[in-house]
């Protein structure tokens, strides 16, 4: 049978396993299944079905076809709770599915249960394999222990290339994924290096493995940070990168596919947190969740708006004897605060790929000034433009397209500044740079947007 997607049914694949689930026959629900041949399409479904639908799914695929059950349940997103769907299957359809389960996927899933839910599957797995999740469960989800696979071909050092072929088919024929790198350690398991297939073939068969050996480009601890795994495996360009502990052991490996899933959730949690949105909401979530995990930031900035308008009432006389100044504060505050979460976005990007933190993080502060300035220049000469007609249509004094123009100048480089220095000094402070930012920077270019406004017409209009 061909490869089939979801996309090449004729009728939308949810509406028909849908009808399937309600009233049709087994047979054609398993026909239908059938069908699917890749996991990410069957997880795309089952995502949009109920709860004990999916559990009805999973139980008809584990008997026939665990691999794509297992698949389906990796692939779907964390949020939608793949692990209480195992969970509720039983002992003999746990096993078969996470058998299938690389190690790593495993961990994390069960890792998610609730205790009882985690102690009765473990129990349904062999021995050896349910100790080997538990002990990449103790590690950091968030860390490369936590995210690394143990499913490693490994080679020893003294052996020889006709042994080391036999010894690669050996160990790959019962592995998940085998990404073509070879490691090899020594008898105490620390970590020599890696060897390529392609050496290894071509090699006389009496070679020794240790003349074949090169030297790892990267390694990493299993507490690194899985952010920083992700840098690591980008830079390289690696397909697996090896985890090692203190001592050099070859502990396990974290592939390439767990760094794009990294990546992944690290832009969606740092897009979270420069908006003021807890990562724990969830797309499904009730709006009860949604409120309270919302409202704290709201409370914050309702607090840092009244700071800002607390500027206002300083200049009350200016603006009474003043009107038009009314017009102008929100059009300064407003591009002022773009100019800043403008230099924001580029300083975190900055930040969290690590370009600035071996060199000089000052430049850029220096340069989103610089920036700043130019903008605030090209746009006040536009705004002052602006307030000039405003002015000779009402009979207002026509200094004030001056104000809007030092003011729009002034403002957009405070923005520029803000931007750039905020996150740098909160990343020097080791606080995370995307989650207290926006508030500030919004803050200081209302504020500054205001005073500069509404000082400037004092003393230039007064």
């Amino acid at each position: 049978m061909t490869a089939t997607s979801a996309a090449d049914f004729d009728v939308d694949p949810i509406d028909e396993l849908r009808d399937l689930l309600e009233g049709g026959s087994e047979a054609r629900l398993r026909a239908f299944l059938d069908g699917i041949q890749h996991g990410s399409d069957l997880a795309d479904l089952l995502e949009q079905l109920e709860d004990e639908d999916r559990v009805r799914v999973l139980q008809l695929l584990a008997p026939d076809d665990p691999a794509l059950a297992a698949e389906a349940l990796a692939e779907m997103e964390p949020d939608e709770h793949p692990e209480d769907s195992l969970a509720a299957l039983n002992a003999v359809q746990i096993a078969a599915v996470v058998a299938e389960l690389s190690d790593d996927d495993a961990a994390d899933m069960i890792g998610e249960m609730a205790p009882a839910d985690r102690d009765r599957v473990l129990a349904a797995l062999p021995h050896q394999d349910a100790g080997d999740i538990r002990d990449l469960m103790a590690y950091d989800e968030e860390s490369a222990g936590g995210i690394m696979t143990a499913e490693l071909v490994t080679l020893r050092v003294n052996q020889t290339a006709a042994q080391a072929i036999d010894e690669v088919r050996r160990q790959a024929h019962g592995m998940d994924e085998f990404y073509g790198i070879v490691f090899v350690v020594d008898e105490r398991e620390v970590l020599q290096g890696t060897v390529s297939l392609r050496d290894l073939v071509t090699a006389d068969p009496s070679t020794s493995v240790r003349e074949l050996v090169q030297d790892p480009i990267a390694v990493v601890l299993p507490e690194t940070d899985q952010e920083e795994v992700g840098r690591v495996v980008s830079k390289y360009n690696l397909t697996i990168i090896p985890v090692v502990d203190g001592g050099g052991r070859l502990l396990g490996g974290v592939t390439f596919d767990d760094v794009i899933d990294i990546i992944e959730a690290e832009s969606t949690e740092d897009l979270f947190k420069f908006v003021s949105v807890s990562a724990e909401e969830e797309v499904r979530g009730g709006w009860v969740d949604a409120v309270r995990l919302r409202l704290p930031w709201l409370f914050i900035n309702l607090l840092t708006a009244f700071s800002a308008a607390s500027v206002v009432y300083l200049f009350e006389d200016t603006l009474s004897k003043v009107s038009l100044l009314a017009v102008c504060m929100p059009v300064i505050a407003g591009m002022g605060g773009n100019a800043g979460t403008q230099a924001l976005a580029v300083t975190v990007r900055r930040l969290a790929l690590s370009s600035e933190r071996s060199g000089t993080p000052w430049n850029v502060v220096g340069k989103e000034l610089l920036v700043g300035a130019t903008n605030g220049l090209a746009t006040g000469l536009v705004a002052s433009g602006a307030a000039f007609l405003l002015c000779m249509a009402t009979g207002a004094n026509v200094l004030l397209a001056v104000v809007v123009l030092l003011a729009m100048l002034l403002n957009l480089t405070v923005g520029g500044f803000a931007g750039a220095f905020v996150p740098t000094v909160l990343e020097r402070l080791g606080v995370d740079p995307a989650v207290a930012s926006s508030i500030f920077v919004t803050t200081f270019t209302d504020m500054c947007g205001f005073f500069l406004l509404l000082g400037l017409a004092t003393e230039l209009l007064l």
